[in-house]
């Protein structure tokens, strides 16, 4: 976690000097505008009844659009980093990792209409480190994300309009998702050996092959779960398969839209994306338990071998609630008001709501996360 702090920080630090530096010199074709800087802060209790710890949260963030316009041609290009770290004054699990997101977005157009451009669209979406279910155990907490579980690659070729440098709107029919769960044999094996220690911890009395089965965890598989990067495979009268994989593909619609305006001291920035695939397989399936076996079955299947669906567990349609009209969000939002110059007070905020996502193994939910601090940072 450290390294991914002082990393990012770095990039950060060198991305705010290289936009100042073009930002003064840059032929009028180019626009940098963005909010990188620093944030901490900290709370203190002396015997305070209603309870709680000593802690201290520092967060690194930027948030960078560089714009380039001229004879028709419109290259927009936006980055959106983030990466925090508290300490806490407890036993176990003193750092923890606080916030943690890295975003990319670029837009290349062709104007064929006064404010309307004909624009390819790649963006890349994932984060920088590891990200656990901090339960309080000393040394092992639940692996719940990791660079690439999951990332978001998408391509597109659609309308953009831009009536000016401040507002944007693009839609595109043609939209491709690629959607990552992949975890490596490193990270993997390291999880069985954790999981096979914290066993033998919890169990005194347990025998090598009680403890060797706890390392059987797949990880990879549970992240691939969690992120729904799977898919059922007809086996025939077999029923249905569910095969993990690293990753998933998806052909839908995609909408987009972008705010980047500056009044005196104050910056916003936001920018939003909704997508859906066109997948619509209304095929029931249900899962039933023969003998020591789990069985999936469709609801014809279901009809046809049994007579009836109700001795079964119904598990939902086939393409996991992926359909046209589901939409996924995700919209970021950060505010800078500069109070003396350097010092200023910001707010970033990132929601996030993906059809088919198991939040600690239920339904998908939206995700929310502001961070509201006090520190150095610049605006351009």
């Amino acid at each position: 976690m450290k390294k991914s702090f002082l990393f990012l920080a770095t990039i950060l630090c060198t991305t705010a000097m290289m936009a100042q530096e073009a930002a003064e010199p840059a032929p009028k074709d180019w626009a940098w505008s963005g909010i990188v800087g620093v944030n901490a802060n900290a709370t203190g209790m002396v015997n305070w009844a209603a309870g709680g710890k000593n802690n201290v949260t520092g967060t690194v963030f930027g948030k960078v659009r560089c714009l380039y316009d001229k004879n028709g041609l419109s290259w927009d290009t936006h980055l959106n980093a983030e990466y925090g770290m508290t300490y806490l004054d407890q036993e176990h699990d003193k750092l923890q990792k606080a916030s943690d997101n890295l975003k990319f977005d670029t837009k290349l157009g062709w104007g064929f209409a006064k404010q309307w451009y004909l624009t390819v669209n790649a963006s890349f979406q994932t984060q920088f480190d590891l990200g656990r279910d901090y339960k309080g155990l000393d040394g092992y907490n639940s692996i719940i994300s990791n660079i690439l579980a999951p990332s978001y690659t998408d391509i597109s070729v659609g309308i953009d309009w831009k009536p000016n440098s401040i507002f944007s709107v693009y839609i595109s029919p043609v939209a491709g998702r690629i959607t990552t769960a992949y975890t490596n044999d490193k990270t993997q094996e390291r999880w069985k050996n954790l999981s096979r220690d914290q066993y033998a911890f919890n169990n005194p009395g347990a025998s090598q092959a009680e403890i060797d089965g706890a390392g059987d965890y797949n990880l990879r598989q549970s992240l691939q779960e969690a992120y729904g990067v799977w898919k059922y495979d007809d086996m025939g009268e077999d029923g249905y398969h569910k095969k993990y994989m690293n990753a998933k593909a998806e052909l839908g619609l995609t909408l987009k839209g972008g705010i980047d305006w500056t009044y005196k001291d104050l910056k916003i920035m936001t920018h939003v994306t909704l997508y859906t695939p066109y997948a619509w397989d209304k095929t029931k399936l249900y899962s039933m338990q023969i003998g020591e076996s789990n069985k999936i079955y469709s609801e014809a299947q279901m009809l046809d071998k049994f007579g009836t669906t109700e001795v079964g567990d119904y598990l939902g349609y086939r393409d996991n609630n992926r359909r046209f009209g589901n939409f996924d969000v995700d919209w970021d939002v950060a505010i800078s008001y500069s109070v003396l110059k350097v010092l200023n007070i910001s707010l970033t905020t990132d929601l996030k709501y993906v059809n088919g996502l198991s939040i600690n193994g239920g339904k998908e939910r939206v995700q929310f996360l502001a961070n509201l601090g006090l520190g150095v940072s610049y605006a351009f």
